[in-house]
């Protein structure tokens, strides 16, 4: 599926549950990411996803600091280059696919992420920054 395809199903909620796993989440953060500024993928990431998750019926899944925080750390793997396709940057960046929780914990203790602001709105770590 292209990365257009894949962008207006999950649009328009039509994008099968089984392409929106967390490699799924890590390919539209990419996308927007690289057609986007920063602020502007991140807000239309975690709002489309919320949006998403409600659709589907799974409303409490979504965590918004999460969800900023991987994009912050997709950012700063080098989503936003434009010489890299998908696959490339993936393999660039296989710790966000492999562990993304190790990543986050890194910034984010189990208690911080665990609070209920930080499913709502972005919670700043607790342990060390992220990146840009």
């Amino acid at each position: 599926m292209t990365d257009d395809d894949f962008l207006s199903r999950f649009a328009t909620c039509t994008l099968a549950p089984e392409h929106f796993n967390h490699l799924g989440h890590l390919r539209l953060g990419w996308i927007l990411l690289r057609r986007l500024p920063a602020d502007d993928a991140v807000m239309q990431a975690c709002i489309g996803i919320r949006r998403y998750a409600t659709h589907l019926g799974a409303a409490d899944k979504f965590h918004w600091t999460i969800t900023e925080a991987l994009l912050r750390l997709l950012l700063a793997g080098g989503a936003a280059d434009h010489g890299q396709d998908w696959q490339s940057f993936l393999a660039a960046n296989m710790e966000l696919e492999q562990d993304a929780r190790a990543r986050l914990a890194l910034h984010y203790s189990p208690e911080r992420l665990a609070d209920a602001a930080a499913r709502t709105a972005f919670v700043q770590p607790d342990r060390a920054p992220l990146p840009l």
